[in-house]
């Protein structure tokens, strides 16, 4: 099972140097010189090792120089590269509050009310966020931000979900939307209250 530890964020300066979002509590020892990670490419373009030769933070970000990555135009080739290790490489957590990925997948998800919603499919790490990826009890998948004000209990045994309205029925918006606009339309050639003086 991968585990992701960081992701290219951009490239820094002209030497080849990329910024990393860092998505480990021990980037000291994942980044440390002569380290090997598998990175996963962008755009499906595969996998591939890359060999950290140098890290440094730079204003609140990990600077990561690697091995034939020399240019500019090299590092901006890698942005969206996701950096990962094998699950087995990794310690289980011995905080209650602290998830791998792989911890999630296949774990219930109801709302506040006790509704089944659905169960996990995976944990999507996009430059906006984290989703949480639910196969919901009729077969849709939803994507669901994974932030405290959605997803305000996690567990590896139940993740209860307090949703915006729409966001795990999106039909129910566009069905009352065109119902609004129908109602407003109907209106729109009543001209009882106009006086043509």
């Amino acid at each position: 099972m991968d585990l992701v530890v960081g992701r290219v964020v951009k490239s820094h300066g002209i030497r080849g140097e990329v910024v990393v979002d860092v998505r480990t509590d021990e980037p000291e020892i994942r980044f440390a010189p002569n380290s090997v990670l598998r990175g996963r490419l962008p755009r499906g373009g595969g996998e591939r090792d890359f060999v950290i030769t140098a890290a440094r933070e730079h204003s609140g970000r990990l600077l990561v120089s690697l091995a034939d990555v020399r240019d500019r135009g090299s590092a901006d080739a890698l942005r969206g590269t996701l950096f990962l290790v094998d699950s087995s490489q990794v310690e289980p957590s011995d905080d209650p509050d602290e998830f791998y990925d792989h911890e999630l997948e296949g774990v219930a998800v109801e709302l506040l009310d006790g509704s089944e919603v659905g169960v996990v499919e995976s944990v999507l790490h996009l430059p906006g966020g984290e989703l949480l990826s639910v196969r919901t009890t009729d077969g849709r998948e939803v994507l669901v931000p994974f932030v405290r004000e959605i997803v305000p209990t996690v567990s590896r045994e139940l993740i209860v979900l307090d949703p915006p309205e729409g966001l795990l029925d999106p039909d129910s918006l566009d069905d009352s939307d065109s119902d609004d606009s129908d109602a407003d339309n109907s209106d729109a050639g009543n001209n009882d209250d106009v006086d043509d003086r």
